[in-house]
């Protein structure tokens, strides 16, 4: 079976899919009508189809010839709210939404490899589960999906996402740490209100919480060990009533990454510590309420990595394969590796010939390379059989 001409035999079905769903965008926990599309999609080819309660997205099983293993290929489906301003004749027609961040290449290149696998089907030993995700982009769809059982019977899974910082079609596919965790805190911090021309007479909550701000540096400097990369950030502060007026409130939200999965489970408890004793300090009194989100992105199956690097070189050459840095940016497809083995990788989409494919994901004039889709499906699908036929 050669997956390149394959690849290729699809190409302008791809091409297709993806533009389409590019105009029908749908923000996320919000894909019903993207769900039924590649419903009907996977229907046409004969690929049973499973749907979620109560949330969006599905899941398309194909069954091979002859019993063996289970592999799942996911795809993320949903889009960002932001206003599309590529001027493509496919263009988002869906106001204030845009599939900014490639997700409808995800959907193409899925989709792709399911007809691709489909034309082999009675070859394949064992099963692909083809499993379309909502709500990546809040980090809750895959947890929600996990509690319907789609990982039951799995044995390995595959993930990808289309990167403008690599070249079209180049493909990162890397061991170890990949992309950092993700979680989120509200920290209230509670005084006393006084008047401003005395304030000896209450407690200043933004005194109290400008001192915790720049207390909880230093869990990243000297509570964590500084060769595990952490990130702790206060993205915003709400506070005061008035010019005149000691803030008797003051409102702090913010976000951690690391890529240690360890550390992570300590990082509440030194941030509660540090913000209680440091509010306490000024006389005042600190709340946290800490949210977890999405843990790192770590590719530490080796042999499950040589496989898909493998796959890759199989189809495309040595040259299909380049170096990526890790990034603290985040993914659910963490919850996913967290059930079985998986591998994540991405697919370069910059082309010189295409402009707005440099831009960064998200930006609203962000434009992937269409050619580098049927490379994403190729090495999908070669992936499966390869897992499927390991011995």
């Amino acid at each position: 079976m050669n997956m390149k001409a394959l690849a290729q035999k699809y190409n302008d079905y791809m091409v297709e899919q993806r533009r389409w769903f590019h105009q029908y965008p749908e923000l996320s926990l919000e894909e019903w009508e993207t769900t039924d599309a590649i419903a009907k999609q996977l229907a046409d080819m004969g690929i049973p189809v499973k749907r979620f309660d109560g949330i969006p997205g599905c899941v398309g099983e194909l069954t091979g010839g002859r019993p063996g293993p289970t592999v799942l290929l996911r795809a993320d489906i949903d889009a960002l709210s932001i206003a599309e301003k590529t001027g493509l004749p496919f263009a988002s027609k869906n106001e204030g939404k845009m599939h900014a961040c490639g997700h409808d290449c995800h959907i193409a290149i899925a989709l792709g490899a399911a007809r691709m696998l489909s034309d082999i089907r009675e070859t394949l030993p064992g099963r692909v589960k083809f499993f379309f995700q909502s709500g990546e982009e809040v980090a809750k769809g895959a947890q929600a999906s996990i509690k319907q059982g789609v990982m039951e019977g799995v044995d390995a899974c595959f993930g990808l996402h289309i990167w403008s910082q690599l070249d079209s079609p180049r493909f990162n596919l890397e061991p170890g740490e990949r992309m950092a965790s993700c979680d989120s805190f509200d920290l209230v911090i509670r005084g006393d209100a006084a008047h401003g021309s005395a304030p000896h007479q209450g407690h200043d909550a933004i005194v109290a919480a400008s001192a915790v701000i720049m207390a909880l540096q230093s869990v990243v400097s000297r509570r964590n060990d500084p060769l595990n990369a952490l990130v702790l950030t206060i993205g915003t502060l709400d506070a005061g009533q008035r010019f005149n007026i000691i803030a008797d409130r003051a409102v702090l939200q913010g976000t951690v990454r690391t890529y240690s999965r360890k550390f992570r489970l300590e990082v509440e408890r030194l941030i509660r510590q540090v913000a209680a004793d440091t509010a306490q300090a000024y006389g005042c009194a600190a709340q946290l309420d800490y949210h977890y989100m999405t843990g790192p992105v770590i590719n530490d199956d080796r042999r499950l990595v040589e496989l898909a690097q493998s796959a890759a070189r199989k189809v495309y050459g040595d040259d299909i394969l380049v170096p990526l840095e890790r990034m603290t940016g985040s993914e659910d497809f963490a919850f996913l590796q967290e059930e079985v083995p998986g591998i994540y990788g991405f697919l370069g989409t910059r082309s010189a010939s295409v402009p707005g494919s440099g831009l960064s994901n998200h930006h609203e004039q962000f434009t992937p390379d269409e050619d580098a889709l049927r490379h994403g499906a190729a090495i999908m699908a070669q992936f499966a059989v390869d897992f499927l036929g390991r011995k």
